[in-house]
């Protein structure tokens, strides 16, 4: 089921465990650089991209809401709060995460301003 996957991979973000989350994603995968816009590809990218964001701000990302949608796509409500590397927040919202999800491992994953 893609829920029990989506919130084994947020929790494994949680926790910075990096090696958990890149063992759902897709070798190929694509993953929106919320950072600096754009997109990171693989899991290389990926793991370069998470260690550099977390060397500057520690962000938080909690589920709230899992939706499956037309396309087969799952859409997640997510609250996110970012803080500095004192713990003061930065940011404080909901955001929309989009996941396209091929044979058991994420293969995208876009981020939308939640509308909720």
């Amino acid at each position: 089921m893609n829920e029990d996957l989506l919130r084994k991979a947020y929790q494994a973000f949680n926790v910075r465990d990096i090696d958990a989350v890149l063992a759902v994603l897709h070798p190929n995968v694509d993953w929106a650089n919320g950072m600096e816009d754009g997109y990171v590809h693989g899991h290389g990218e990926i793991r370069d991209y998470w260690s550099r964001q977390w060397s500057l701000i520690d962000p938080h990302v909690e589920p709230q809401r899992f939706v499956t949608i037309e396309t087969g796509q799952t859409v997640v409500n997510v609250h996110q709060v970012v803080r500095d590397l004192d713990g003061n927040v930065i940011v404080d919202q909901q955001v929309q995460h989009v996941y396209a999800i091929e044979h058991g491992f994420i293969k995208r994953m876009d981020i939308m301003q939640s509308s909720v």
